[in-house]
C-alpha cells in the first residue's frame, strides 16, 4: 500500500517538476550515470537557517538512495559556515540543488530578518508578530520559519481568527457593531479588533467588557499610529486588553514602537520583503 502524500510532499513535488520537466538535459548529457559525489551547502552571509527539513525532503524526493546529514542546527545567529552535505548520485544531487536552495534560501531569509526585528525590540516585553503577506503555497514553512527567527504567528488563515478591519467595520455599521456580531456567530474564535483612533479604542474596550472578552479571547489592534498616539493608548487600557501595534513598521521604527508598551508589533516584512539568505552548492565527485 502506497504511502499517503502529505501537502508538503505535493509542495516539493509541485517544485521539482517546474525545474526538472521531462529531465536535467545538461546533468543527462555531461555527467555519467554511475558517478556518485558529495554536494556541500554551505552558508556565505550572517544569518539564521530555517528549512532543513524541506531542503532534506527535496533531495529525497528527487532520490531515495541519498545520504543526507545536517551539518548544523536551525534557529541559531551564525556568520557562516557548512549547513549539510549530501552523497550519492551526482545526478540525483544536481537535480536536487536548486529547488532544495530555493526553499533553504526563502526560510532562511525569513528566520534572519525576523531575528533581526526580534532582536531590535529584545528588553521591551512587545512580541513580533508575522501577517498572512506570504508567498502564496509557502505559508506554513514561512510562519515556522518566523518562529524559528524568534517571532511568533499571528493568524494562519481567514479562518482561525476573527480579525475585524476598516472594511468590517464599516460594513457592520462601527467597531462596536462588528465586535458583537463576530462574537454572536462564532464565539469559538478569538477576536481582534483594528483601531484607527482612541475613539475606536474607547469603543472596542466598551464593547469587550460589555461581552465579557477577557485578554485570552480579545485583542486590539492600533492601525498606523504615532508612538504619541500608541503610548495614549497603552494608558488607556492599562493592560486589561493586549494592544498589537501595525503599520509603518521597520527596523528603523519597531524599537520606538515597542517602548510605548504594547504587547504585540506585527510587521509584513517579515515575509513580503526578507532578502533571500545566501548559500550555495558544491559537488565534488567520488571515486
Amino acid at each position: 500500500m502506497a504511502a499517503t502524500s502529505t501537502p508538503l510532499d505535493e509542495l516539493i513535488d509541485r517544485a521539482l517538476a517546474e525545474d526538472l520537466g521531462d529531465g536535467d538535459a545538461t546533468s543527462l548529457a555531461t555527467v555519467p550515470a554511475d558517478l556518485r559525489g558529495r554536494a556541500r551547502v554551505t552558508q556565505k552571509a550572517p544569518g539564521v537557517i530555517a528549512g532543513l527539513d524541506v531542503a532534506e525532503a527535496v533531495f529525497r524526493a528527487v532520490d531515495g538512495e541519498l545520504d543526507v546529514v545536517r551539518l548544523t542546527d536551525e534557529g541559531a545567529w551564525r556568520e557562516a559556515g557548512p549547513v549539510l552535505e549530501a552523497t550519492g548520485s551526482a545526478r540525483s544531487l544536481l537535480a536536487a540543488e536548486r529547488t532544495a536552495l530555493n526553499f533553504l534560501g526563502r526560510l532562511s531569509g525569513v528566520a534572519t530578518i525576523t531575528r533581526r526585528y526580534a532582536d531590535a525590540v529584545a528588553g521591551t516585553g512587545a512580541t513580533v508578530l508575522d501577517t498572512r503577506k506570504t508567498t502564496p503555497g509557502l505559508r506554513l514553512l514561512e510562519k515556522q520559519a518566523v518562529v524559528t527567527g524568534g517571532g511568533a504567528n499571528h493568524r494562519i488563515g481567514l479562518y482561525d481568527q476573527i480579525l475585524i478591519k476598516e472594511n468590517h467595520a464599516a460594513m457592520a455599521g462601527g467597531v462596536g457593531a462588528a465586535v458583537r456580531a463576530a462574537h454572536a456567530q462564532r464565539p469559538d474564535l478569538p477576536i481582534e479588533s483594528e483601531c484607527q483612533d482612541l475613539d475606536e479604542v474607547r469603543e472596542a474596550l466598551a464593547t469587550a467588557q460589555e461581552l465579557g472578552l477577557g485578554p485570552d479571547r480579545y485583542r486590539i489592534l492600533l492601525d498606523n499610529m504615532s508612538d504619541d498616539a500608541l503610548r495614549e493608548a497603552v494608558a488607556l487600557v492599562a493592560g486589561r486588553i493586549p494592544l498589537e501595534a501595525s503599520g509603518n513598521v521597520s527596523l528603523e521604527t519597531i524599537r520606538g514602537i515597542a517602548e510605548t508598551g504594547v504587547d504585540f508589533i506585527s510587521a509584513g516584512a517579515l515575509t513580503h520583503s526578507a532578502p533571500v539568505l545566501d548559500l550555495s552548492l558544491i559537488l565534488e565527485p567520488l571515486s
